[in-house]
């Protein structure tokens, strides 16, 4: 996708006259920015946020660089999720980009797509993979898939504004799984946060440096899968105890391990909502 659009291509994709997009932009309805030539571009990302508040159509997405058909998608979440299961299934990237960007021009919230649309996909693919209906090669293709439309979610959500609190989180040793942090990190990216993903099956030495050289307010794990529980919880006490003592430990995860010791810098999360709920309360101390 293109991160950054002329007032011409913008107009051509919504179905408007460059004129009128020009005066939106004048008027601050739709907000631009300036090249060092002077010319006015304008962020996919606000392109987005227009069209999601005022419900405007999208008439050319592919001058955006999202999938022809983007913004007609089925806007009911059961038809939704049949049709991003029928795209995984059959590794359909474009078809799923569309499914899920769709429901996101719906006005669904991050969490929601998350919770409603994409985990249960990934979660019926799972059992059919375990019940030998599909290979595994189709499982992780689905995953594949699913790492890169989150990839593209990312980019349209609404930019980063400087000076905003610092996230970072990952997997820890043995958990390849990278799509239950990646999800983490754009709720936090559409909760204001300065958010990135490090990556899956991380040492927690290389997680301990991470947090001491970029000390970050708030760090995640996502725990999908363990390969011991033992070296998971003596692994995580060491990484408590050598990181600063001021910043904000999220733990979550379906295989999130027992055990873990307690504090008040550590949150457990058993869901994307329940973190968009603690991320509100802590924005006072993160102001302060």
């Amino acid at each position: 996708m293109k991160e950054l659009l002329s007032p011409k291509q913008v107009a051509s994709s919504i179905g408007v006259s460059e004129s009128s997009l020009k005066r939106w932009c004048d008027q601050g309805v739709i907000a631009t920015e300036r090249t060092p030539g002077g010319h006015r571009r304008i962020r996919i990302g606000e392109v987005v946020r227009f069209l999601r508040e005022q419900q405007h159509p999208l008439v050319q997405p592919e001058v955006l660089g999202l999938p022809p058909g983007t913004g007609s998608g089925p806007r009911a979440a059961s038809k939704a999720r049949d049709a991003l299961l029928e795209s995984l299934n059959s590794g359909q990237i474009d078809q799923s980009r569309r499914v899920v960007i769709d429901q996101f021009l719906a006005g669904n919230s991050v969490v929601r797509l998350c919770e409603e649309l994409i985990a249960p996909a990934m979660h019926t693919i799972g059992e059919e993979w375990q019940c030998g209906r599909i290979e595994i090669y189709q499982e992780h293709r689905a995953c594949e898939v699913l790492n890169r439309v989150l990839y593209d979610l990312r980019t349209i959500l609404p930019p980063t504004q400087p000076g905003s609190p610092l996230a970072m989180g990952g997997t820890p040793p043995g958990d390849n799984y990278r799509l239950a942090s990646l999800m983490v990190e754009l709720v936090l990216v559409d909760a204001g946060w300065d958010a990135i993903s490090l990556g899956s099956s991380l040492p927690f030495s290389t997680l301990t440096a991470a947090a001491k050289q970029q000390n970050p307010r708030l760090f995640w794990l996502s725990f999908s899968h363990v390969a011991n529980i033992d070296d998971s919880v003596s692994g995580f006490v060491e990484f408590l105890a050598d990181t600063p003592q001021t910043m904000h430990v999220v733990l979550g995860g379906q295989q999130l391990p027992t055990g873990l010791p307690q504090s008040d810098r550590v949150h457990q999360c058993t869901d994307l909502g329940s973190l968009r709920t603690l991320l509100e309360t802590l924005k006072p101390f993160d102001a302060a």
